[in-house]
């Protein structure tokens, strides 16, 4: 598996929550899965497993008559893949400016900003 992780849009990211949730599906449960939380016809659905099977994203199965979908990374690859992407793109690749903005922004409970403080101590202490 590549280390870049190709680019995954909003549409493609609901998709791969279904293929994460349960896997491997046949385009048929993708596509049910998608219509009970959305309004998106099954070819929109087609396309978008196409799209992600030409990204690498998702793998096929073809050893069967009827194929299965799978993902070919994780959720956490994923998520840690379009954080560093947002941080790039809005905050120039530096972290500490995009989190003193949602810190100073979000109103957090006694027991986030808590843990919080325990997270920075514990990587203080890494150090």
């Amino acid at each position: 598996m590549s280390n870049r992780l190709p680019s995954i849009s909003e549409s493609e990211w609901e998709i791969m929550k279904v293929l994460w949730e349960n896997s491997p599906q046949t385009a048929n449960q993708v596509i049910q899965a998608m219509q009970e939380q959305t309004d998106w016809k099954p070819k929109t659905i087609r396309t978008l497993l196409d799209r992600l099977t030409k990204k690498q994203v998702v793998g096929v199965n073809k050893d069967q008559k009827v194929y299965t979908f799978f993902p070919l990374y994780s959720e956490d690859e994923c998520k840690r893949a379009e954080a560093q992407s947002f941080i790039k793109r809005i905050y120039g690749g530096t972290f500490k400016p995009m989190l003193v903005q949602f810190i100073e922004e979000e109103s957090l409970s006694k027991e986030e900003l808590d843990e919080l403080r325990s997270i920075l101590e514990r990587k203080r202490k890494e150090k």
